[in-house]
């Protein structure tokens, strides 16, 4: 078995949709990033990864690259199982925690884990992905962005 930690966070940014779990989430404001900002999955990769020791997500998908302009994080993720396949490994339980004062994410938690289930072959009640507030505290607080932490535990396959 193999453990990895996985952070991502976000600014928000007017004219953007929101991406989070491979799922638009209705909001006023997007996430900036080159790709499409998808903090939650970008956070997953980097702990799948991590597991793995196979990098981080900003090695393997660059932001000088033009190809990963407006991408969905979801072929990241695909392309990351991809890896993690031909390494021998898989996923066996993925936990993210999502902080954000607003929107509200628990109407679109089941749909995020079963997009990001879809992509990895996985159990869907494999993906545990909770959402809290920051109480009004930091960058976060202010409403300013998005933060993710994510935890991945990985078995080789054999």
């Amino acid at each position: 078995m193999r453990v990895g930690i996985g952070y991502d966070s976000h600014r928000f940014l007017e004219g953007r949709k929101l991406v989070l779990g491979g799922v638009e989430i209705q909001h006023t404001l997007g996430l900036s990033g080159h790709s499409d900002a998808d903090a939650l999955i970008h956070a997953i990769c980097d702990a799948l990864l991590g597991a793995a020791g196979l990098g981080d997500i900003g090695a393997l998908f660059p932001d000088s690259d033009p190809a990963n302009k407006d991408r969905s994080s979801l072929e990241f993720l695909r392309q990351i199982r991809d890896l993690l396949h031909d390494h021998h490994l898989k996923p066996v339980n993925i936990d993210a925690t999502v902080i954000a004062e607003a929107p509200k994410l628990r109407p679109y938690i089941s749909d995020m884990c079963g997009a990001m289930a879809r992509v990895l072959g996985m159990d869907p009640t494999r993906i545990g992905v909770k959402a809290k507030t920051n109480e009004t505290m930091g960058f976060v607080g202010r409403g300013e962005g998005i933060a993710v932490f994510a935890v991945a535990l990985l078995e080789e396959n054999t």
